[in-house]
């Protein structure tokens, strides 16, 4: 198997992050062993992603896409058909370990382009810190771009941090430390990241 088919007897977004690990691994020519070591897993965990059992939680997709040198996207998104159509619940969900904060990816850039679109799903309590000793930054260029359609957020880069309420935007850059915290209960955003 070259890594692009499913898992065997594995479905869902189990099965979906299995075979874009392992495609991408075998892509970059490294040994199981080796990307677990570069992503900081243990070796196990890793077989278990790769055999389509696992779910992992967006630190450790982070982790993976940063030894991979691709986006967290290329590791959640199906094949695209001529229109994709992503139904309101649906979209491959990602769980933050230590924030109530969901991410599901709606569209992953494709050949030639820089962006990622995701819808965010969060309630009050820790806040989702990206690029800190528990998820690793995005590449150097990289902007966040977000609307806040429900609810209320703080957001930004740590020290500079915004609230945004229902309608508002703002764009920051997310190649450094930055935070996503809910303020209301059943706060939703798009977020959009840019590559660099």
């Amino acid at each position: 198997m070259d890594g692009s088919e499913g898992i065997k007897g594995a479905t869902g977004i189990g099965a979906l992050v299995g075979a874009a690990v392992r495609r991408e691994r075998l892509r970059a020519g490294l040994s199981a062993s080796e990307l677990a070591r570069a992503a900081g897993l243990a070796k196990s965990t890793l077989s278990q992603l790769e055999s389509g059992s696992g779910n992992p939680a967006i630190e450790t997709l982070w982790r993976l896409a940063d030894a991979l040198g691709v986006s967290v996207a290329a590791l959640l998104e199906a094949p695209r058909g001529e229109v994709d159509v992503i139904r309101a619940g649906e979209g491959p969900p990602t769980r933050s370990d230590h924030a109530d904060y969901l991410a599901r990816l709606l569209s992953a850039a494709g050949p030639g382009s820089r962006r990622d679109l995701y819808l965010i799903e969060a309630t009050p309590g820790a806040p989702h810190l990206s690029a800190g000793h528990l998820s690793p930054a995005h590449g150097p260029g990289t902007r966040e771009h977000v609307v806040v359609m429900r609810g209320r957020a703080r957001l930004g880069p740590e020290g500079r941090e915004v609230e945004l309420a229902a309608g508002d935007y703002a764009a920051y850059p997310a190649d450094a430390p930055h935070t996503f915290e809910a303020l209301e209960p059943d706060t939703r955003a798009v977020l959009i990241i840019e590559h660099g």
